[in-house]
Protein backbone atom coordinates (compact mmCIF):
# COMPACT_ATOMS: atom_id res chain seq x y z
CA UNK A 1 0.00 0.00 0.00
CA UNK A 2 1.32 3.67 -0.84
CA UNK A 3 1.88 6.27 1.21
CA UNK A 4 -1.16 9.04 1.68
CA UNK A 5 -0.02 12.49 1.92
CA UNK A 6 -2.16 15.15 3.20
CA UNK A 7 -1.98 19.00 4.02
CA UNK A 8 -4.63 20.76 5.54
CA UNK A 9 -4.85 24.50 4.11
CA UNK A 10 -4.43 25.62 -0.05
CA UNK A 11 -3.02 28.74 0.81
CA UNK A 12 0.13 30.87 0.04
CA UNK A 13 2.29 28.08 1.79
CA UNK A 14 0.24 24.85 1.25
CA UNK A 15 -0.02 25.15 -2.26
CA UNK A 16 3.80 25.39 -2.94
CA UNK A 17 4.42 22.73 -0.36
CA UNK A 18 1.91 20.56 -1.98
CA UNK A 19 2.97 20.86 -5.90
CA UNK A 20 6.66 20.54 -4.48
CA UNK A 21 5.73 17.25 -2.87
CA UNK A 22 4.17 16.23 -6.09
CA UNK A 23 7.03 16.93 -8.30
CA UNK A 24 9.01 14.43 -5.65
CA UNK A 25 6.58 11.50 -6.51
CA UNK A 26 6.59 11.27 -2.38
CA UNK A 27 2.44 10.21 -2.44
CA UNK A 28 0.90 7.42 -4.04
CA UNK A 29 -1.94 9.42 -2.34
CA UNK A 30 -2.57 12.94 -1.98
CA UNK A 31 -5.24 14.93 0.05
CA UNK A 32 -6.11 18.38 0.06
CA UNK A 33 -8.05 20.22 3.46
CA UNK A 34 -9.35 23.76 2.54
CA UNK A 35 -12.37 25.44 4.40
CA UNK A 36 -12.52 28.20 1.34
CA UNK A 37 -15.19 26.51 -1.06
CA UNK A 38 -14.06 25.23 -4.08
CA UNK A 39 -10.74 26.16 -3.01
CA UNK A 40 -8.84 22.51 -2.39
CA UNK A 41 -10.84 21.20 -5.59
CA UNK A 42 -9.43 23.88 -7.90
CA UNK A 43 -6.12 23.49 -6.43
CA UNK A 44 -6.45 19.32 -6.93
CA UNK A 45 -7.59 19.89 -10.64
CA UNK A 46 -3.99 21.84 -11.22
CA UNK A 47 -2.30 19.43 -9.41
CA UNK A 48 -3.95 16.72 -11.78
CA UNK A 49 -2.64 18.16 -14.79
CA UNK A 50 0.62 18.84 -13.25
CA UNK A 51 0.57 15.18 -13.02
CA UNK A 52 -0.51 14.37 -16.17
CA UNK A 53 2.72 16.34 -17.10
CA UNK A 54 5.05 14.14 -15.16
CA UNK A 55 3.35 10.84 -15.97
CA UNK A 56 2.96 10.25 -12.39
CA UNK A 57 0.51 7.93 -11.61
CA UNK A 58 -1.30 10.00 -7.92
CA UNK A 59 -4.61 9.63 -6.82
CA UNK A 60 -5.86 12.97 -5.57
CA UNK A 61 -8.82 14.22 -3.31
CA UNK A 62 -9.95 17.28 -2.03
CA UNK A 63 -12.24 18.03 0.72
CA UNK A 64 -13.75 21.18 2.62
CA UNK A 65 -14.20 20.07 5.68
CA UNK A 66 -11.08 18.88 8.37
CA UNK A 67 -12.96 15.57 9.68
CA UNK A 68 -13.84 14.36 6.29
CA UNK A 69 -10.32 13.54 5.70
CA UNK A 70 -9.10 9.92 6.33
CA UNK A 71 -6.58 7.36 6.05
CA UNK A 72 -3.49 10.14 5.62
CA UNK A 73 -0.11 8.51 6.88
CA UNK A 74 1.60 12.01 7.17
CA UNK A 75 -1.00 15.06 7.59
CA UNK A 76 1.16 18.91 6.87
CA UNK A 77 -1.01 21.37 8.69
CA UNK A 78 -0.66 24.80 7.03
CA UNK A 79 -4.03 26.16 8.04
CA UNK A 80 -4.07 29.74 9.62
CA UNK A 81 -3.71 33.15 9.25
CA UNK A 82 -0.74 34.59 8.06
CA UNK A 83 1.33 37.74 9.07
CA UNK A 84 -0.17 40.92 6.91
CA UNK A 85 2.46 42.83 4.41
CA UNK A 86 3.47 46.05 5.62
CA UNK A 87 2.70 45.64 9.19
CA UNK A 88 5.05 45.27 12.16
CA UNK A 89 3.93 41.80 13.53
CA UNK A 90 5.99 39.06 14.85
CA UNK A 91 4.85 35.26 14.06
CA UNK A 92 4.13 35.13 17.65
CA UNK A 93 1.51 37.63 17.11
CA UNK A 94 -0.55 34.89 15.18
CA UNK A 95 -0.75 32.84 18.79
CA UNK A 96 -4.17 33.74 19.50
CA UNK A 97 -6.25 33.54 16.23
CA UNK A 98 -4.17 30.60 14.45
CA UNK A 99 -4.53 28.65 18.02
CA UNK A 100 -8.38 28.30 17.60
CA UNK A 101 -7.51 26.31 14.03
CA UNK A 102 -4.85 24.04 15.66
CA UNK A 103 -7.07 22.94 18.70
CA UNK A 104 -9.96 22.06 16.19
CA UNK A 105 -7.68 20.59 13.67
CA UNK A 106 -5.98 18.29 16.39
CA UNK A 107 -9.58 17.55 17.75
CA UNK A 108 -10.84 16.11 14.89
CA UNK A 109 -8.32 14.87 12.63
CA UNK A 110 -6.98 12.33 14.55
CA UNK A 111 -9.23 10.34 15.47
CA UNK A 112 -9.99 9.60 11.32
CA UNK A 113 -6.08 8.95 10.69
CA UNK A 114 -4.90 6.62 13.18
CA UNK A 115 -0.97 6.52 13.93
CA UNK A 116 -0.84 9.74 11.06
CA UNK A 117 2.42 11.67 11.66
CA UNK A 118 2.12 15.48 11.78
CA UNK A 119 4.10 18.22 10.62
CA UNK A 120 2.65 21.90 11.84
CA UNK A 121 3.49 24.82 9.74
CA UNK A 122 1.23 27.07 10.92
CA UNK A 123 2.88 30.04 12.86
CA UNK A 124 3.68 30.61 15.23
CA UNK A 125 4.78 27.06 14.49
CA UNK A 126 6.60 25.51 17.57
CA UNK A 127 4.18 26.88 20.25
CA UNK A 128 1.16 25.84 17.37
CA UNK A 129 2.78 22.21 17.53
CA UNK A 130 3.14 22.10 21.23
CA UNK A 131 -0.74 22.85 21.49
CA UNK A 132 -1.24 20.20 18.41
CA UNK A 133 0.36 17.70 20.68
CA UNK A 134 -1.70 19.01 23.97
CA UNK A 135 -5.48 18.68 22.43
CA UNK A 136 -4.24 15.55 19.45
CA UNK A 137 -2.20 13.01 21.99
CA UNK A 138 -0.43 12.08 18.80
CA UNK A 139 2.63 10.29 18.77
CA UNK A 140 4.44 12.04 16.30
CA UNK A 141 4.27 15.73 16.01
CA UNK A 142 6.90 18.27 14.53
CA UNK A 143 7.05 21.58 13.34
CA UNK A 144 9.08 22.51 10.83
CA UNK A 145 10.93 24.59 13.49
CA UNK A 146 13.88 26.01 11.68
CA UNK A 147 14.87 23.87 8.39
CA UNK A 148 13.67 27.08 6.44
CA UNK A 149 16.28 29.56 8.59
CA UNK A 150 19.14 26.85 7.85
CA UNK A 151 18.63 26.99 4.42
CA UNK A 152 18.63 30.73 4.46
CA UNK A 153 21.61 31.19 6.75
CA UNK A 154 23.55 28.54 4.11
CA UNK A 155 22.19 30.53 1.18
CA UNK A 156 23.57 34.31 2.95
CA UNK A 157 26.51 32.28 4.21
CA UNK A 158 27.49 30.97 0.70
CA UNK A 159 27.16 34.13 -0.62
CA UNK A 160 29.16 35.89 1.87
CA UNK A 161 32.56 33.70 1.32
CA UNK A 162 31.98 33.38 -2.48
CA UNK A 163 31.50 29.65 -2.04
CA UNK A 164 28.83 27.20 -3.56
CA UNK A 165 25.89 26.62 -1.39
CA UNK A 166 26.56 22.58 -1.76
CA UNK A 167 29.99 23.37 0.19
CA UNK A 168 27.91 24.65 3.74
CA UNK A 169 27.55 22.95 6.15
CA UNK A 170 25.17 24.20 9.56
CA UNK A 171 22.04 24.61 11.54
CA UNK A 172 20.02 27.24 13.00
CA UNK A 173 18.22 26.06 16.28
CA UNK A 174 15.97 27.60 19.06
CA UNK A 175 12.46 29.61 18.21
CA UNK A 176 11.32 29.66 14.46
CA UNK A 177 11.06 33.87 14.81
CA UNK A 178 12.45 36.49 17.47
CA UNK A 179 14.80 33.76 19.56
CA UNK A 180 16.19 31.96 16.18
CA UNK A 181 20.05 31.29 16.67
CA UNK A 182 22.81 30.47 14.53
CA UNK A 183 24.42 27.24 15.84
CA UNK A 184 27.57 28.36 15.00
CA UNK A 185 29.35 25.57 16.62
CA UNK A 186 28.05 23.44 13.51
CA UNK A 187 29.05 25.20 10.37
CA UNK A 188 31.77 24.30 8.22
CA UNK A 189 32.66 25.28 5.09
CA UNK A 190 34.41 22.99 2.72
CA UNK A 191 35.34 21.60 5.93
CA UNK A 192 36.86 24.38 7.45
CA UNK A 193 35.26 26.18 10.09
CA UNK A 194 33.99 29.74 8.36
CA UNK A 195 36.79 31.89 10.02
CA UNK A 196 39.20 29.27 8.78
CA UNK A 197 37.66 29.78 5.49
CA UNK A 198 37.24 33.24 4.83
CA UNK A 199 40.92 34.11 6.14
CA UNK A 200 42.15 31.57 3.35
CA UNK A 201 40.30 33.45 0.83
CA UNK A 202 41.36 36.72 1.86
CA UNK A 203 37.59 37.22 2.85
CA UNK A 204 35.96 38.71 6.59
CA UNK A 205 33.08 37.55 8.04
CA UNK A 206 30.25 39.45 9.60
CA UNK A 207 28.61 36.89 11.68
CA UNK A 208 25.95 39.74 13.12
CA UNK A 209 25.35 40.79 9.76
CA UNK A 210 24.43 36.96 8.49
CA UNK A 211 22.51 36.59 11.84
CA UNK A 212 20.81 39.95 11.21
CA UNK A 213 19.51 38.52 7.33
CA UNK A 214 18.34 34.91 8.78
CA UNK A 215 16.28 36.87 11.57
CA UNK A 216 14.95 39.42 9.33
CA UNK A 217 14.50 38.59 5.12
CA UNK A 218 11.17 36.88 5.67
CA UNK A 219 9.88 39.48 6.70
CA UNK A 220 11.04 41.81 4.09
CA UNK A 221 9.96 39.30 0.92
CA UNK A 222 6.59 39.54 2.91
CA UNK A 223 6.22 43.08 2.37
CA UNK A 224 7.45 43.06 -0.87
CA UNK A 225 5.56 40.31 -2.35
CA UNK A 226 3.11 39.40 0.16
CA UNK A 227 4.57 36.53 1.51
CA UNK A 228 7.56 33.84 1.48
CA UNK A 229 6.63 30.84 -0.84
CA UNK A 230 9.32 28.79 -2.65
CA UNK A 231 12.13 28.57 -0.03
CA UNK A 232 9.50 28.01 2.61
CA UNK A 233 7.39 25.05 0.69
CA UNK A 234 11.23 23.59 -0.29
CA UNK A 235 11.70 23.16 3.45
CA UNK A 236 8.99 21.96 3.95
CA UNK A 237 9.53 18.93 1.11
CA UNK A 238 12.86 18.13 2.48
CA UNK A 239 10.87 17.59 6.10
CA UNK A 240 8.28 15.43 4.06
CA UNK A 241 10.82 13.69 2.36
CA UNK A 242 12.92 12.59 5.27
CA UNK A 243 9.99 11.10 6.91
CA UNK A 244 8.03 8.90 3.59
CA UNK A 245 12.16 8.04 2.57
CA UNK A 246 13.14 7.09 6.28
CA UNK A 247 16.24 9.42 5.20
CA UNK A 248 17.15 9.06 8.96
CA UNK A 249 18.67 13.04 7.90
CA UNK A 250 19.76 15.62 10.34
CA UNK A 251 17.27 18.77 10.23
CA UNK A 252 16.82 21.49 12.33
CA UNK A 253 12.87 20.86 12.96
CA UNK A 254 11.33 21.20 16.13
CA UNK A 255 10.65 18.34 18.04
CA UNK A 256 9.32 17.51 21.50
CA UNK A 257 11.72 17.68 24.03
CA UNK A 258 12.18 18.39 27.86
CA UNK A 259 14.17 21.29 28.78
CA UNK A 260 15.63 22.42 32.01
CA UNK A 261 13.07 25.28 33.83
CA UNK A 262 10.60 24.86 31.49
CA UNK A 263 7.30 23.05 32.86
CA UNK A 264 6.53 21.14 29.93
CA UNK A 265 7.98 19.24 27.01
CA UNK A 266 7.67 22.25 24.07
CA UNK A 267 8.88 21.75 20.83
CA UNK A 268 11.99 23.58 19.89
CA UNK A 269 14.56 23.57 17.36
CA UNK A 270 17.52 21.60 17.30
CA UNK A 271 19.79 19.62 15.07
CA UNK A 272 17.41 15.73 14.99
CA UNK A 273 17.87 12.94 12.96
CA UNK A 274 14.13 12.51 11.14
CA UNK A 275 12.64 9.74 9.54
CA UNK A 276 9.83 7.75 9.99
CA UNK A 277 10.78 8.05 13.83
CA UNK A 278 12.37 11.27 15.28
CA UNK A 279 15.34 11.57 16.86
CA UNK A 280 18.21 11.56 18.60
CA UNK A 281 18.76 15.24 18.55
CA UNK A 282 22.20 16.76 18.92
CA UNK A 283 21.81 18.99 22.16
CA UNK A 284 24.89 17.26 23.85
CA UNK A 285 27.09 18.26 21.14
CA UNK A 286 26.45 22.37 20.99
CA UNK A 287 28.42 24.48 23.08
CA UNK A 288 27.05 25.78 26.56
CA UNK A 289 26.55 29.45 25.39
CA UNK A 290 24.10 27.70 21.69
CA UNK A 291 22.32 25.02 24.64
CA UNK A 292 21.74 28.24 26.92
CA UNK A 293 20.09 29.79 23.67
CA UNK A 294 17.94 27.11 22.79
CA UNK A 295 16.47 26.72 26.58
CA UNK A 296 15.59 30.53 26.48
CA UNK A 297 14.11 29.62 22.84
CA UNK A 298 11.85 27.22 24.52
CA UNK A 299 11.01 29.44 27.41
CA UNK A 300 9.73 32.14 25.07
CA UNK A 301 7.89 29.25 22.81
CA UNK A 302 6.06 27.92 26.14
CA UNK A 303 5.44 31.20 26.81
CA UNK A 304 3.12 31.54 23.77
CA UNK A 305 1.77 27.73 24.03
CA UNK A 306 0.62 29.08 27.21
CA UNK A 307 -0.94 32.07 25.72
CA UNK A 308 -2.81 30.25 23.03
CA UNK A 309 -3.91 27.45 25.59
CA UNK A 310 -5.51 30.25 27.48
CA UNK A 311 -7.03 32.05 24.72
CA UNK A 312 -8.76 28.58 23.44
CA UNK A 313 -10.23 27.40 26.87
Amino acid sequence: MGLHIAIIGTGRVGRPTAYSILQEGLADELSLVDVKPGLAWAFGEELRHAAASLRYDVEINAYERDEDLSGADLIVVTAGIPRTPGVKMSRRDLAAKNAEIIRYIAEVVPPRNPGARFVIVTNPVDAMATLFRHYSKADFVISTGNHAETIRFRSKLARDLRVGVSKIEGFVGGEHGAAATVLWSTVRVSGLRPEEYASSKGLELDREGVEEYVKTISKRVVDIIGGTEYGPAAAFRDIVRAIALNRDEVLSIAAPVRLEGVPEVVNVSIPTRLGMTIGPNFLGELTEEERSRIVAAGKAIYSTYEMSLRAVE
